[in-house]
């Protein structure tokens, strides 16, 4: 693949991890999550494609 593509691939890969991070990182924060763990989904589209892309876990609150 070209470099361009490697480097906006990479550039949305990052954008989604912090921007995702923080936002979870809110949530977290603002609600009682101490011994608890979540599911997480995210899902990611490339409707042009015919892509989706789901990927599925757990997050633990903080003790």
């Amino acid at each position: 693949m070209s470099d361009d593509f490697n480097m906006s691939m990479r550039k949305f890969l990052k954008q989604v991890g912090v921007t995702s991070q923080q936002a979870i990182e809110e949530a977290m924060r603002d609600a009682d999550t101490a011994g608890k763990s979540f599911e997480v989904k995210a899902v990611v589209r490339i409707p042009e494609l015919g892509l989706e892309h789901e990927v599925t876990g757990q997050i633990k609150g903080q003790e």
